[in-house]
Formats: C-alpha cells, structure tokens, sequence
C-alpha cells in the first residue's frame, strides 16, 4: 500500500530517493522566457524536452524513426528534467502538493497509434513521487515538429504549498 498523503514519508522528495531517481541540472530557456511561473499555489512548467547533459537525448519522428520505446524513455527524461526545473525554483520538491496537469506532446507520424504508451513515460515518474490517489488530468497530442527537432515534450502545472 503507498504511503498515505501529508505524512513525511508521502513527500515527492522523500519518495524520490527511495526510488533512487537523480534530478538532472536544470534546463536552460531556449528563447526570452522564463521556465516556471508561480500563480498563487499553482506552478506552471515551460515544455521541457528530453535533454541530457545539455544535448537532446533523441531526434526524429515516432513511428518512423524512433519506436514506442524510445518515445517512452524520452518522455520520462523530460518529466525528470521538469522536476528539476520545480526543485531549482521551489528549493525544496517536498512543497509540491501534486502534479495538476501533464501534457505530453509527440512528433509522430499519421499512421503512429501510441501516443498514450508513450506518454505513460512520464506519468511512470510522476505517479510514484506523489501518489495514485493524487491523480493528474493529462493530455497526449501528436504533432508535426518540435522544438529543435524533439521528439516529446512534456507541460505540466503543479500544486505547491
């Protein structure tokens, strides 16, 4: 049974070294913005891309180029890279309440059918951290590019206390 909601063992942070998952540095803006804006208790991401060490991890097209696999994995990197962006901005992941909303969109080709396997890579990091009884609404879009030749990208809007 996961651990209850509010208790300290609950808290994202906590449940992330349990997990053993490490946060990536924080990625950079690509253009004049700015990666989280804070809203009252809401906290809204930029899309944040599969990068690794500063370099997109994957390039190409769902369904062409790239398989289910690989969109997965992508996907969750960029999940990982939003919580980086969270932990830099809030200093403490442990004031997250839940994951509001996630939005993941893909560059796939007409005739690819799993967008929503591949987004299951970033609700797999997500759900963990705090909670299936927390629930996020989520959207899954397939789209013709990205930025910078990505092939995921992932939006997401916290709850933070």
């Amino acid at each position: 049974m996961p651990d209850a909601p509010n208790t300290p063992a609950a808290k994202p942070g906590s449940r992330l070294r349990k997990l053993g998952l490490v946060l990536p540095k924080p990625p950079t803006p690509l253009g004049p913005y700015v990666e989280v804006n804070q809203v009252g208790s809401l906290l809204f991401l930029s899309g944040t891309l599969p990068i690794v060490d500063g370099k997109l991890a994957f390039t190409g097209r769902l369904g062409e180029n790239l398989s289910t696999e690989q969109g997965r994995e992508a996907a969750r990197l960029a999940a990982l890279n939003a919580l980086a962006l969270v932990q830099e901005h809030l200093g403490d992941l442990d004031r997250v309440k839940k994951l509001v909303k996630l939005t993941v969109l893909m560059v796939t080709t007409a005739q690819f059918l799993e967008q929503v396997t591949v987004s299951d890579g970033a609700s797999n990091v997500f759900v963990p951290l705090f909670g299936p009884e927390l629930g996020h609404v989520r959207v899954v879009v397939g789209v013709q590019s990205l930025p910078v030749g990505a092939p995921v990208l992932v939006e997401t809007i916290f709850e933070v206390g």
